[in-house]
């Protein structure tokens, strides 16, 4: 009888273990720029987006409902996963992700071009179209937005500049940046209110200086801050309000492969969606600096007004330091267009 029940439990230990051989645990590691320190919490959101990785390839095989009890997310991101797992299931392509993560000043983290295959409920497994996830956490590691990027685009779609603006499109564009410009020198909140879309997502840089205090050495950073709309027009119409005028300049940059992209782009995967890239020169009665601004733009076919989705800005100089645009944030590729 003993004999029978040991070779029980060995039977059933050899099925978990064939099982859970199939189940291949997703390992995320994730980078930060130079320069920048290393928030603790980074550990947790790794661990935590491998679980919710390798938890979608186990229910996206076993073509069953995800687990999501012992998933490290908030009700937010938690509710926004399973209404995408019910609309069409996915699963994560590699077992070994690498990324770069965006630590914002807050200590909230942000990590995008996380790889997705998104597999029809009557398709079989490895079947499927390309798609990316942008994942969020607060400063703990705890994952508060799980969403996919703004478009699907194949492996052959992955051109970071998009393709180049015919002449009249780029007038039209410019026209567009004109009112935009003259909207921020006039302080005209309502307009620049009206171009920004509800969902638009807005990156700042900041130079930070900081002194070591054994030699007094000074060290240099970027820090950026992500708002969304409602945040960025409340500190837009404080700044309004504490300076007496504001001039900004636009310079396009890009142009004759100069910095890279071109200054106006079109998105290979959405025609309606342009990228614009700018040297922005900000002066007023209280505060004046010197970066690069971009704007993805979407000019609907219809002929409705354009709206802006995305904006961010990162410094043109750094303690004396000469930067260049980063095209995570200053290309279509860097937002999977």
């Amino acid at each position: 009888m003993k004999s029978k029940i040991i070779c029980v439990i060995f039977a059933l230990f050899g099925i978990i273990t064939t099982v859970s051989a199939e189940y291949s645990p997703v390992t995320v590691t994730l980078t930060i720029d130079e320069g920048v320190a290393r928030p603790a919490a980074i550990a947790n959101a790794e661990k935590n987006l491998g679980a919710v990785l390798t938890e979608i390839n186990r229910a996206q095989e076993a073509k069953t409902i995800l687990t999501t009890k012992h998933l490290k997310m908030d009700d937010f991101s938690l509710k926004s996963l399973i209404r995408l797992w019910d609309v069409t299931p996915f699963y994560c392509d590699d077992e070994e992700i690498v990324e770069r993560c965006w630590v914002f000043k807050d200590g909230s983290m942000m990590v995008s071009h996380i790889p997705l295959i998104i597999t029809p409920k009557d398709e079989n497994f490895g079947l499927g179209t390309y798609q990316e996830a942008v994942v969020e956490f607060d400063k703990t590691g705890k994952i508060t937005d799980f969403r996919l990027s703004l478009d699907a685009h194949t492996a052959e779609s992955m051109d970071r500049c998009g393709s180049v603006v015919e002449k009249e499109k780029q007038m039209i564009i410019m026209q567009y940046i004109e009112r935009f410009r003259t909207a921020y020198n006039q302080k005209d909140i309502q307009t620049i209110e009206r171009m920004f879309s509800d969902d638009a997502l807005i990156i700042t840089g900041k130079v930070v200086t900081t002194s070591k205090s054994e030699m007094q050495v000074k060290d240099t950073k970027v820090e950026y801050t992500k708002q969304n709309k409602q945040q960025y027009i409340k500190n837009l119409k404080r700044a309004f309000l504490v300076n007496k005028w504001i001039d900004i300049k636009f310079n396009m940059i890009g142009e004759n492969g100069a910095g890279g992209c071109a200054g106006i782009t079109r998105s290979k995967v959405d025609p309606t969606k342009y990228g614009v890239r700018l040297q922005q020169s900000w002066k007023s009665s209280n505060y004046s600096d010197e970066g690069y601004l971009f704007l993805l733009w979407e000019f609907p076919e219809n002929g409705g007004e354009p709206v802006i989705h995305v904006r961010t800005w990162q410094p043109e100089w750094a303690g004396g330091k000469h930067l260049q645009p980063d095209d995570d944030i200053s290309t279509l590729g860097g937002f999977d267009l």
